[in-house]
């Protein structure tokens, strides 16, 4: 399965959209970015993906009504306030 492509850690991934490794995670729970499986069940996201979503190119902007218009998965999210 090599398709040459770079897999990134939620970490990784977290950091580039600018937001908790977890945040990540429950998104790729909920089917909002793809992810694969390590052997001991690590998830691992392909770069390629995820950079085309940081561009607005990937499903969470296609996909009618589950993103807003920059196409970042959190958009579809409100923001709680800090106390």
């Amino acid at each position: 399965m090599d398709t040459g492509d770079r897999l990134l850690t939620p970490g990784e991934v977290a950091a580039l959209f600018r937001v908790d490794p977890k945040t990540v995670t429950r998104w790729a729970a909920a089917g909002r970015i793809g992810s694969i499986r390590t052997p001991g069940g690590h998830r691992r996201f392909r770069e390629s993906e995820v950079r085309a979503l940081l561009e607005g190119e990937g499903e969470f902007a296609e996909a009618a009504g589950t993103a807003g218009a920059g196409g970042h998965p959190t958009d579809t999210y409100e923001r709680r306030p800090s106390y």
